[in-house]
């Protein structure tokens, strides 16, 4: 067809010389497109205007024009009208081939609307042809190229087409069809009738475009698709590329409906099954892939993988590679359905297609056992430097994940993440491995000196300053609580001396965190630092002062060593955005800035209220501001004389929708926290120009919070149309308590006429009251979302007697995503390390939270989540806190949510 043809015309192969494989070093053949310019086949074109049409230098004027549009010459709008006009003067030519290069012209020139008409006559003349390849080609071009109003007028010619006896022809209006639907759907919707014709074709094309264009109509209608699906698995389909899709909508209505059914009942699921016992290959490895991605029981699975170890050993590569591939996600999370395959698996390791031998390693990593990891690594060590980079990071990946499966035989993949080190690479495979042994140091303790050494040893020769600054950070965190701190002295000062600036800086933090934490070897790294005082870079000379002044006492950070300790390398739980945002705006002042002030939010949202959509901003309001939420409410709230006397602002809420879009009044509310306050701020905005609303107030009715006593209320005076204002009701609260509690609202005000012509208000008001939302306070709104740096030290950093432990029954849930992001919600806590991020079909989850608690109580959660049953959740809560009581508070959370 013509998208084939010009693939083959614009090989961009083409443009590059090539030379005979032969000793004469002088004889050398070029492209037939080397060095031609656009200029000079603007001037070649000219030959479309003789009277006399030379077909064959026309095809080679148009073929040239086709390569320089393919390598992305732009043409201006004159050369291109000019090009298309004589373009359209071919069509005079009965030479077959040059007629298909004009279709290809044509399409690709995409000419305007005011200019399709010229060549419109022509290719409806040739789509009512009687040569098959003009018809197929002219309505290709003819539907790339008109719009909604010319395609109502040849809507005849192609529901015609559609069913022509021609596969050619039929095919060619079917996926012009496809690409019709986005543009105009609603007409090629009505040629559903003559779709459903196509799809009992007995020609493969037919048939299989046929399926596409009918699925593609009706994708929106859950039962149409699900009868359509239901009718042709009966056996009516018989092209493979049409039962290939077939099996893709199957799979699709299994998935919706064991989602919309309790029983988990699967209608189709026997005809997929019928198809892994199909003649074609493609066929057979479609089911197979599909009912391996599919949540159904290992009996289910079998058959779909007994007929990918047959395909393991095809002559044919491609099939060896799908086969390995499909076996290769499902061991991510079923290894042991795929164990049967691995005598298979080996025999392709030293398959000459490395592709095949990679995914061939790495499923066998997955579905190994203990006692072949060793002679795995021996085979992975002799072609592991023969593939690219990409696959080497596969290979990395899965044997992390195998050395967490059997933690005995750490020293051998260790090892051999050693060497891969040493070896040439790029940044993202140095940095995959250096990942790799990180997460080894901190999950298998043993492995916590040798990794340390390994890693130590890299960095001697390590041409990447991210990845040195991060081993540098580890050193620090880790190195002086292992058993002989000073061995990594060496090491470290090796790069204070050796490394550009970043490096240096980094090393000199690393050096004085051995000297917080290790007496023994601050003498030692007191001369060190004096050696940094001199260094050309006055981060690291910084740095250095800094250190060996807190170290040695000479600035005081606090009553004991463990302040100079926290202040130093403790976690820095503000975030670094609102921290430079509360600078820039600090005022100098006899005060000095105090960063217990600054929002803790990961998260924080300028402060701004809600309106009706499209609304300017009033003169007045609070405008949007680059500093925390907090921040700026602090200031707002603490100017009020009703509010100052309440104290810090521990956390402002996003604004609450209380009203539904496009209604009269928009109303939403922001709950400010105080340690024994709450202040609701009603944000309303009047959207109706003829009316003006006075003595605006929101009466809340708090029977349902019986923690709460109102006692104050801010009113608003007047709220004009699109002017926003805010209402404030101010309630006590037990302090330090999380009390929580169900608010009814309702607006109460005096409406009066305005005449939107002159403005006047009529002095006559009526009284009047709007229904709004109810509210909530929940215990989510007592707690910071605060990220920490680095879980694993934070969480040993807390006492351990503050720990409180205790397991739950979540009940029947959709997924484990779906528990961990409930959990999440009630809590309102901040995830660490992504860990909010549950792997597909897995089994069992931990996901690490922290926050600050009201108070000021830091507060970490592990959370860990498994399946107990057919989608039964149980959970394991672990909790620390600054404060015992706090850690029972969040049992008591979870157990009431």
């Amino acid at each position: 067809m013509p998208r084939s043809l010009a693939g083959d015309l614009t090989d961009p192969e083409m443009a590059q010389p090539y030379m005979k494989k032969d000793d004469d070093d002088e004889d050398v053949e070029y492209s037939p497109f080397f060095g031609i310019e656009k200029g000079a086949v603007l001037q070649e074109a000219r030959a479309f205007h003789d009277p006399q049409l030379d077909a064959r230098r026309c095809s080679q004027v148009i073929t040239k024009l086709l390569y320089l549009l393919n390598q992305g010459e732009t043409f201006t709008k004159v050369e291109a009208t000019e090009v298309f006009f004589a373009v359209t003067k071919l069509f005079q030519s009965k030479d077959a081939g040059l007629r298909r290069l004009v279709y290809l012209m044509i399409k690709e020139l995409s000419p305007s609307s005011d200019e399709v008409i010229i060549v419109t006559s022509s290719l409806m003349k040739d789509m009512n042809s009687k040569t098959d390849l003009y018809r197929a080609n002219a309505i290709r071009v003819l539907c790339r190229i008109i719009d909604g109003t010319l395609l109502t007028q040849i809507e005849r010619y192609l529901k015609q087409a559609i069913v022509d006896k021609n596969p050619v022809v039929a095919s060619a209006a079917l996926v012009s069809g496809i690409h019709l639907l986005q543009v105009n759907p609603e007409i090629v919707k009505r040629w559903s009738n003559e779709v459903q014709e196509t799809v009992q074709s007995r020609a493969a094309l037919v048939q299989f475009h046929g399926l596409a264009l009918l699925h593609q109509i009706r994708q929106n209608d859950r039962l149409a698709v699900s009868k359509m699906v239901s009718g042709l698995t009966k056996g009516s389909v018989r092209s493979p590329l049409a039962q290939c899709l077939l099996i893709r909508y199957t799979s699709q209505v299994i998935r919706e409906s064991s989602m919309n059914t309790q029983t988990g009942d699967r209608p189709f699921f026997d005809y997929l099954e019928s198809c892994l016992r199909h003649k074609s290959e493609m066929v057979i490895l479609e089911a197979a892939r599909k009912i391996a991605e599919m949540d159904v029981t290992s009996r289910e699975l079998a058959p779909a993988i007994t007929v990918l170890q047959l395909f393991l050993s095809s002559s044919k590569p491609v099939l060896r590679f799908a086969a390995v591939r499909t076996l290769n996600k499902v061991a991510m999370t079923r290894p042991l359905a795929v164990t049967n395959c691995n005598v298979d698996l080996e025999s392709l390791m030293s398959d000459q297609n490395r592709s095949i031998a990679t995914l061939a390693i790495t499923t066998l990593l997955k579905t190994g056992n203990e006692s072949s990891v060793d002679r795995l690594m021996k085979q992975i060590t002799n072609f592991i430097s023969d593939i690219a980079d990409e696959f080497k990071i596969v290979v990395v990946e899965a044997i992390r994940s195998l050395c967490l499966k059997f933690p005995l035989k750490y020293r051998s993949m260790m090892n051999f993440l050693s060497n891969s080190l040493r070896e040439e690479g790029g940044f993202e495979y140095k940095k995959a491995i250096v990942d790799s042994i990180v997460t080894l140091i901190s999950e298998i303790p043993d492995a916590k000196e040798i990794g340390l050494l390994y890693l130590c040893e890299f960095i001697e020769d390590c041409e990447f300053t991210y990845l040195s600054s991060q081993i540098l950070h580890l050193l620090g965190n880790e190195g002086p609580r292992t058993s002989d701190p000073s061995r990594y002295i060496r090491y470290i000062y090796n790069r204070v001396i050796l490394e550009n600036a970043t490096v240096r800086a980094s090393a000199v933090s690393t050096l004085a965190k051995f000297g917080a934490l290790v007496d023994a070897l601050k003498p030692q790294i007191f001369v060190l630092l004096r050696r940094c005082l001199f260094d050309t870079d006055d981060e690291v000379r910084d740095r250095a002062t800094l250190y060996l002044q807190t170290l040695g006492g000479e600035v005081a950070v606090g009553n004991t060593e463990k302040d100079v300790k926290e202040f130093l390398f403790g976690s820095f739980d503000v975030p670094l955005a609102n921290l430079e945002a509360s600078l820039k705006t600090y005022e100098p002042s006899e005060d000095p800035f105090d960063i217990s002030l600054v929002s803790r939010e990961v998260k924080s949202q300028p402060l701004q209220e809600k309106k009706a959509p499209g609304k300017k901003p009033p003169a007045g309001a609070p405008a949007p501001a680059p500093v925390p939420a907090v921040d700026a409410y602090q200031k707002m709230l603490s100017s009020i004389p009703e509010f100052s006397g309440f104290g810090r602002l521990f956390k402002s809420s996003k604004p609450v929708e209380l009203t539904e879009a496009e209604t009269e009044y928009a109303v939403n509310v922001v709950k400010h926290i105080y340690e024994s306050h709450v202040v609701l701020q009603y944000n309303c905005t009047n959207t109706i120009p003829e009316q003006l609303l006075e003595n605006v107030t929101v009466y809340v009715d708090a029977t349902e919070a019986e923690e709460f006593s109102e006692v104050c209320l801010k009113p608003l005076r007047s709220l004009p149309y699109d002017s926003p204002g805010q209402i404030f009701v101010a309630f006590e609260k037990p302090e330090h308590v999380p009390a929580t509690g169900k608010f009814s609202n309702a607006l109460k005000f005096i409406v009066k006429e305005v005449d939107t012509c002159t403005g006047e208000v009529d002095e006559d008001g009526v009284e009047d009251e709007y229904q709004i939302e109810d509210l909530e306070i929940v215990s989510a709104d007592y707690m910071l979302r605060v990220a920490v740096s680095n879980f694993r030290n934070a969480w040993e950093n807390m006492d351990p007697e503050s720990e409180r432990v205790d397991e739950y029954g979540l009940g029947v849930r959709e997924s484990l995503a779906e528990a961990v992001s409930a959990v999440v919600s009630i809590l309102g806590m901040q995830p660490c390390e992504g860990t909010e991020v549950v792997p597909k079909n897995a089994r069992s989850h931990t996901c690490l939270l922290s926050g600050v608690f009201i108070g000021d109580v830091k507060v970490l959660v592990r959370l860990s989540f498994g399946l107990s049953g057919p989608k039964e959740v149980a959970m394991k809560l672990a909790v620390r806190s600054d404060d015992p009581e706090v850690s029972d508070k969040i049992h008591e959370i979870v157990a009431s949510g």
